[in-house]
């Protein structure tokens, strides 16, 4: 059945779209988009802000998602709009494997790669950099094709949704590999602090838990089947004997195996089964992404101001992301420890704790993941290749067929502030 998207995944934002369309063909996306005058593309609809929201709304789920391996098994080429979970069960299929993915397996290519999300490692790129091409249809609906390595390249893959709707996508690809995580439970905040960058070294990727307590939390480590042996304990953090859930207390069953049993790369790498399929969370998400070099001052210049956000946490957790090229990517030349923050459902009470935790990360260079609830205006002047985008866009989308006013008001303004 065709329905107008009304919420987000966790009914925490309301869209304002009048209409829907479904096309089954390409043919049929490159006339909408011609004929439209606003229209906007909407994935699995895990964005917490307005950045996806407009008048008319673009699906693509009755578009085959066609995956085709290239490149001699380097590449895969895949319908945009399809999911990370069903792209692992393609590649798996082919014994393939992509780097990294993001905590959830169900949020969408198109709208992972748009907004730079990420999962962790110090070697991880986010999920962007194994975009290696993308096929895109402009404000004019031409059909426009661009590779790594062309001019425009690093500027069209983390688009924010304002150059165009993206129908396929090129990924690259690696052998299939094994993963395995244990937890580690009871770590402090000053061991954490002594220990950060050691800590996030652990694993092929590593997340640090916590609720912004007495005690920091706890430390998810997931290595590949050439690491050595599972310590029993982390900078004093001991391995936990039964499988854990990321906000403690909860019921651990949808979450992905740990106790150092290895798996299938897909079945470790998210915090959460594939054959679990999220229901509206009570949850707000937000995101600050800063120099690594910053993370001990900036933990611990939070620290200093948890009374003011600690009570609406549900879950908040430290990753880091390796360094890239792309434009508008928040690790665009610079490695990044990434702080989220999973909020109670209220909204007014959010927007001013991360007022607050804004005003404090603002000396530490941090910037907000596009697709979460940040307050600032004009982010995107904090970005050296803005103008570039601006001048990209422009060719594109000279229409604006794609903008709304929080992409002209979060992105494109002139204000630093």
């Amino acid at each position: 059945m065709r329905r107008i998207p009304t919420t987000n995944w966790a009914a925490s934002f309301s869209y304002g779209f009048r209409d829907c369309l479904y096309p089954s063909s390409m043919d049929a996306v490159c006339e909408i988009v011609a004929r439209s005058p606003k229209i906007k593309a909407v994935g699995s609809g895990h964005s917490f802000n307005a950045i996806a929201d407009g008048e008319v709304a673009l699906s693509l789920t009755e578009l085959p998602i066609n995956p085709v391996i290239e490149g001699d098994g380097t590449q895969v080429s895949i319908g945009a709009h399809c999911t990370y979970g069903e792209l692992a069960l393609f590649l798996h299929r082919h014994h393939l494997a992509v780097h990294n993915l993001a905590s959830l397996p169900h949020i969408s290519i198109a709208g992972a790669i748009a907004t730079a999300t990420h999962g962790s490692g110090n070697g991880n790129g986010n999920l962007a950099t194994a975009v290696s091409g993308l096929e895109i249809v402009s404000g004019d609906g031409r059909l426009v094709n661009v590779a790594r390595g062309d001019a425009d390249f690093p500027g069209m893959v983390v688009h924010l949704g304002a150059l165009g709707v993206v129908t396929r996508v090129t990924l690259d690809v690696q052998p299939e590999f094994q993963v395995a995580q244990c937890v580690y439970e009871g770590l402090t905040w000053d061991k954490l602090l002594a220990n950060l960058d050691e800590i996030m070294a652990a694993g092929y990727s590593v997340s640090v838990f916590t609720q912004w307590g007495q005690q920091a939390g706890s430390i998810w480590v997931k290595r590949t089947a050439s690491a050595n042996e599972w310590p029993a304990a982390i900078y004093g953090a001991a391995r936990a004997m039964v499988k854990r859930h990321p906000i403690s207390g909860l019921d651990a069953q949808n979450s992905t195996e740990q106790l150092g049993q290895y798996g299938r790369w897909s079945d470790r790498l998210p915090h959460f089964k594939m054959g679990f399929t999220p229901s509206s969370g009570e949850e707000i998400q937000s995101e600050f992404h800063l120099p690594r070099e910053y993370g001990v001052a900036a933990i611990d210049a939070l620290l200093s101001i948890r009374e003011r956000f600690a009570h609406l946490v549900q879950a908040a957790e430290f990753r880091t992301v390796a360094a890239d090229e792309l434009w508008l990517s928040p690790q665009y030349h610079r490695d990044t420890l990434s702080i989220h923050f999973t909020w109670i459902r209220d909204q007014e009470a959010v927007n001013a704790a991360v007022e607050h935790i804004e005003q404090t990360l603002s000396r530490f260079m941090a910037l907000p993941h596009w697709g979460k609830v940040f307050t600032r205006r004009h982010i995107g002047a904090k970005y050296e290749k803005l103008p570039e985008f601006v001048r990209l866009r422009d060719r594109m989308d000279p229409e604006r067929t794609f903008s709304n006013l929080w992409l002209e008001d979060a992105i494109l303004g002139s204000s630093g502030n």
